[in-house]
């Protein structure tokens, strides 16, 4: 009998600085630790590349750093023959940048991006006042016989996105995020995580920053909703987890609430006067 495939994934979680040099280095160091115990994909958070809030000037900041964290990236997931995904500013010839994962494979190629739709206007916040919302729907890329749905932070609070991914076959939702700290925040992070999981019976792999304002906690979920494994809200460190589609598959057929859909179309018929 022929299983499912598997893999092996690693979310790292860091406090990205306004120098993006620094936070490359970060990257280069968890990437290898992930690495190291046999990861083949690692998810790093939102904002991996650097700390815009606090960025004086972020066009020219953004237009120097997009292209040499993409390169590092790169030459990274190439030297440790990995897959990666991070989040970083793009240069869009504008004050305000998109906010992009990208996902990078073994190769060193770009194998796709996604520029943040749902921008984190709420809390007193407005990312809309530096960021530029994507136009797109988040994409599902195939790494090594697994389907992962790329979700960025705020992006979690609206649960048709994750089901579009999931509908569309995404076994595994990776949330990069620069999560806000704030009364109840904490507990919204860990419901919002456990709540796609399982509703779409699906993996997370949430890779939150722990810089001064934001609440780390990274996990992975599986798709029952029980985190396999987690961080703290401080610190830098990668954790792991062995993603089994045959794990998946038997939950699904336990609760099978992704086949027991029933959307129903409702019609407004006026009458005639």
């Amino acid at each position: 009998m022929t299983s499912n495939p598997s893999l092996t994934v690693a979310v790292a979680q860091m406090a990205p600085t306004v120098d993006a040099e620094v936070n490359l280095q970060t990257i280069a160091r968890l990437t290898a630790e992930a690495n190291a115990d046999g990861a083949r994909l690692v998810v790093f958070p939102e904002e991996a590349m650097i700390l815009a809030s606090d960025v004086p000037d972020l066009q020219t900041a953004v237009a120097d750093a997009w292209p040499k964290f993409v390169a590092r990236l790169s030459a990274l997931a190439t030297e440790h023959d990995v897959w990666l995904i991070a989040g970083g500013y793009e240069d869009n010839s504008s004050p305000r940048p998109f906010n992009t994962l990208v996902v990078i494979d073994p190769t060193g190629a770009i194998i796709d991006s996604y520029r943040k739709l749902h921008l984190y206007d709420a809390f007193s916040y407005r990312e809309s006042d530096y960021v530029t919302s994507g136009t797109e729907m988040p994409p599902v890329v195939m790494i090594e016989g697994v389907a992962v749905g790329l979700v960025n932070c705020y992006d979690i609070r609206f649960p048709e996105l994750s089901r579009d991914l999931v509908t569309r076959g995404a076994d595994a939702l990776a949330v990069s995020a620069a999560w806000v700290a704030g009364l109840r925040k904490e507990e919204h992070w860990s419901t919002l995580l456990r709540a796609r999981a399982i509703e779409n019976t699906c993996w997370v792999l949430a890779a939150s920053t722990s810089s001064e304002d934001c609440i780390g906690q990274s996990s992975i979920i599986d798709p029952l909703g029980t985190a396999r494994a987690s961080l703290g809200p401080r610190g830098d460190g990668v954790i792991h987890q062995v993603i089994s589609l045959d794990e998946t598959a038997a939950v699904r057929h336990t609760v099978p609430s992704l086949a027991n859909r029933r959307i129903i179309s409702t019609v407004t018929i006026e009458q005639e006067a």
